[in-house]
């Protein structure tokens, strides 16, 4: 027999007492607020909906329809009053009680202890870093927000790329033995992250290639960039990011790697020697890739034929120049450098700065600089900034640093807007020497404030400043002079380090010149150490003068 409707709503109600005897302390989520809206009318905390059940109409307001105005007016007071006591009113008790929940006494906002969806941030930026997320270059709002949108750190696809990537490294264990450590918190991909906001070139010189984590936030970065500019209508020509490697295997290494934002949407080709040049042509033609990573000689054979275009590349990185240099493919590197029109980000990987690769930098890096260590080192400091030492005696030595100067701006001629400093021994040779530049042909302005004579050459559109070795440090741009003149070479080597590492910090074309004559024997062991670490040429007179006073020491060490 079929049982009717109450039966069966009988039995299920039952069912339910039953369960509820079992265990009293679980009720049905509706049961739940409605004694949670008991305990709130006992303890007299009502909500905003609850008002009208204990608020009496009156006859300017029969339905109780102006009550929900009023509260709100009142909530407004309240949170006022309490803006008023942080100007110094005390607070009392009660008064405390009113202040929202996300404010604290003070004023300060504080952490809620639970966030909505809508209202959770970014978690990268709760993590920390030895310098924060950003580094210790800071860059303007207006430039983060024209790469990486409105947050202050990287933003949501950035991190799952990033993400993406450690997956695929901890999978084949890639990680040098840091997998404890996320990319999202590497102290390098947050100095690069800072320094591409930036609009200039970049100059790596902590090591003599990248590694895993530094490619890691390249290709994120590039694939953020790419993302970014897709939402905002851009077109973006590809290929968007060229990797120009040294060899087949580095080749495989970074292709790998890019393999994890294949499932994002970016796509990548590896061109290199040992494959089929018909099968490379026609992987560029069918996937449209937005990273390429190559080899120089591979990549100029399909320019040549006109199998992939370059022209309107935006992201330039060439890992590990001085393997380049060694292999002889810094012409190669120059000819596709000659090929691309305009790269709005080029990144050298370089820790070695002899004569050849300091003159392939200079051609790849056209632009102001921003220089990107983690080493202290004077040679990673120091990189690309020429040093030469000449020999002359101790009375000619003003007329002698004039001469190299002329001789330096002569070879600028078409430099605009140069900078150089002339550095003299004191305040009375600096007067001596700006009285020379004078009979010279340039035309001088005192400086009063910095203890410096500035010089200006009209003819070559140079601005030379003459300063002593006293108020060397209190020159505030001295890191944008690209040409240095040591008239009188310093007392102690440390002051010739902190020019030496001080000085054109967004070029590449610096030259430190330094007169050093027979007074100055004591300090030629350490500038040779200097010159040698900085692959920089070491004139025979300066080696003479350092075997000679490793001569007197040796005598004076067995004497005693």
């Amino acid at each position: 027999m079929v049982k009717g409707e109450d039966a069966v709503r009988r039995k299920k109600n039952k069912l339910n007492r039953k369960k509820m005897r079992a265990d009293t302390s679980t009720v049905s989520a509706r049961i739940a607020g409605i004694i949670a809206s008991k305990q709130r009318r006992k303890a007299g905390k009502r909500r905003m909906c609850e008002g009208m059940c204990f608020s009496l109409p009156t006859p300017e307001d029969p339905f109780n329809d102006n009550y929900a105005h009023k509260n709100s007016k009142k909530k407004k007071a309240k949170n006022s009053a309490a803006i008023r006591t942080d100007a110094g009113e005390s607070v009392t008790h009660n008064d405390a009680s009113r202040i929202p929940k996300h404010k604290s006494v003070n004023g300060k906002y504080e952490k809620s202890k639970s966030l909505t969806r809508k209202d959770q941030r970014n978690p990268v930026e709760s993590l920390e870093t030895i310098d924060g997320i950003y580094g210790k270059n800071e860059v303007d709002n207006k430039q983060r927000q024209g790469i990486h949108g409105n947050s202050e750190g990287p933003s949501k696809f950035l991190t799952m790329c990033l993400n993406s990537i450690q997956k695929t490294l901890l999978e084949k264990e890639e990680l040098n033995g840091n997998s404890e450590h996320p990319l999202l918190v590497n102290k390098w991909g947050a100095e690069f992250l800072s320094c591409s906001l930036l609009g200039t070139d970049i100059l790596e010189t902590t090591g003599s290639c990248s590694s895993v984590e530094q490619i890691a936030w390249m290709v994120s970065i590039a694939a953020d960039i790419i993302t970014i500019k897709e939402k905002e209508g851009f077109n973006v020509a590809n290929p968007y990011l060229l990797i120009l490697v040294p060899s087949k295997e580095k080749a495989v290494q970074v292709r790998s790697l890019c393999k994890s934002l294949k499932g994002l949407g970016i796509h990548t080709v590896s061109l290199h020697t040992g494959a089929s040049l018909d099968h490379q042509i026609h992987g560029l033609k069918s996937l449209e890739p937005e990273f390429l990573v190559s080899t120089p000689e591979r990549l100029l054979e399909l320019v040549s034929v006109k199998a992939i275009d370059i022209s309107e590349l935006s992201f330039l990185v060439v890992d590990g120049l001085e393997s380049f240099a060694k292999s002889g493919l810094l012409d190669q590197l120059k000819s596709i450098r000659k090929h691309i029109l305009r790269a709005s980000l080029t990144v050298v990987f370089c820790d070695s700065f002899g004569t050849l690769c300091t003159s392939a930098v200079q051609a790849l890096l056209d632009r102001p600089i921003t220089r990107l260590s983690l080493t202290d080192s004077v040679a990673s400091q120091s990189a690309c900034i020429c040093q030469y030492v000449h020999i002359c005696a101790s009375q000619e030595k003003s007329s002698k640093a004039i001469k190299i100067l002329n001789e330096e701006c002569q070879k600028r001629l078409y430099s605009d807007h140069l900078k150089v400093l002339f550095i003299e021994e004191n305040s009375s040779k600096t007067c001596i020497s700006a009285s020379l530049l004078i009979a010279e042909g340039y035309s001088i302005s005192n400086d009063a404030s910095s203890g410096s004579v500035e010089v200006a050459y009209s003819k070559e559109q140079t601005m030379v400043t003459v300063t002593d070795l006293e108020h060397v440090e209190e020159l505030e741009d001295l890191e944008e002079f690209e040409i240095v003149v040591i008239a009188s070479f310093p007392p102690e080597i440390d002051d010739y380090v902190k020019i030496l590492t001080g000085m054109a910090r967004q070029s590449v074309n610096g030259v430190l010149h330094s007169c050093f004559c027979q007074e100055d024997a004591p300090l030629a062991g350490s500038l040779i150490e200097i010159l040698e670490q900085c692959d920089q040429n070491v004139p025979d007179f300066l080696r003479s003068y350092g075997n000679k006073q490793n001569l007197r020491d040796d005598v004076d060490v067995s004497l005693h």
